[in-house]
């Protein structure tokens, strides 16, 4: 006999679906923006096709060897909910609404905070500002080393044919850093599902994030793209490959260190802004206020994201408090 759908059941897949399409068309750009920029050439099926290849490897080998779990051990510290409320489809709903501004929200804070511990929060919030400083940091130290022999050269020669060497160097760094990303981010996507996926449960997830992805690919990655737009030089291929790379290297790093999630937006903000500031400061490209604005701009963005997750996930989990006193306060109990 088929077990009956319960209302639990429907918040679970919508809350599923919507965070999964959210956490694409928010996250998915810190990894794909470059490439999109730098192969503005290429059918947005190629660029579904490749991108796709790598998301299915990534999750059915990390289905093999971790017996079912999808989200390679990031959920080990935050436990399934026994029953889904309406309460926890609103954040994927708030993330997509600050995504259409452009606003590089963070996904882990704003979906994984309304089913962790306080604990778990925090740890996730030291995790995430240390990945902050230290890609700021890294690609500053790097960036001061190769703006003037390499980025001031490709600046100067970013109208010439480029050797095709460089593009697959791109494509491999892509690679590369979308399956870090992937299992960096897959506690965000994950979240709704229970912790272990039989055969069907996994091949439907992935359908689904592949035709989500299909749709962010179809728009060139839409109103957040900007953020990699705006940066210097990023559509050049050649300078792509190098913020690919790495990205990737930070990624699988924290990777290793433990398996609390952290923001990958936070990483990769902090790694445009440490190459914004060192890039200015070796080649001259822009004025200073121009510079500083943007790495301000963003970091302010970003915050101001992080704030609105933890008022949200704050009103979610004490709803029920809040409720009690507004009646109270109305006289209405």
């Amino acid at each position: 006999m088929i077990n009956q759908i319960t209302l639990s059941d429907i918040f679970m897949v919508l809350g599923f679906s919507l965070s999964l399409y959210s956490c694409v068309s928010n996250d998915v750009i810190q990894t794909l923006g470059t490439f999109l920029s730098s192969n503005r050439d290429k059918s947005a099926f190629v660029i579904w096709l490749f991108a796709g290849s790598v998301l299915v490897i990534t999750f059915v080998l990390g289905w093999l060897i971790n017996d079912g779990d999808m989200s390679f051990g990031r959920l080990a510290r935050i436990p399934f909910a026994e029953h889904f409320y309406w309460w926890h489809v609103l954040p994927p709903v708030i993330l997509i609404l600050m995504t259409r501004k452009g606003m590089p929200v963070s996904t882990t804070f704003l979906i994984l905070s309304v089913f962790s511990s306080s604990t778990v929060i925090s740890l996730m919030l030291a995790k995430s500002f240390m990945g902050y400083l230290l890609a700021f940091l890294a690609s500053i130290v790097l960036y001061f080393i190769i703006a003037r022999p390499l980025e001031k050269k490709f600046l100067y020669t970013r109208d010439k044919k480029v050797s095709k060497w460089w593009h697959v160097a791109k494509w491999s760094a892509t690679a590369f850093l979308w399956s870090q990303w992937l299992m960096q981010d897959a506690a965000n996507l994950f979240v709704y599902l229970p912790r272990k996926l039989d055969f069907i449960e996994m091949v439907v997830s992935l359908c689904m994030f592949l035709t989500f992805l299909g749709w962010v690919a179809y728009k060139r990655g839409g109103e957040i793209q900007n953020i990699v737009k705006l940066k210097t030089n990023t559509q050049d291929i050649r300078s792509a490959t190098i913020i690919d790379f790495v990205y990737a290297f930070i990624l699988l790093y924290f990777q290793n260190v433990n398996n609390v999630p952290m923001s990958t937006t936070w990483v990769f903000i902090g790694l445009l802004a440490g190459r914004e500031i060192a890039m200015y400061n070796r080649i001259r490209f822009e004025t200073q206020k121009k510079v500083y604005k943007h790495v301000a701009k963003d970091f302010t963005k970003t915050l101001l994201g992080l704030v609105i997750s933890i008022v949200v996930v704050s009103i979610i989990n004490h709803f029920e408090l809040i409720k009690q006193v507004i009646y109270t306060y109305l006289h209405l109990d």
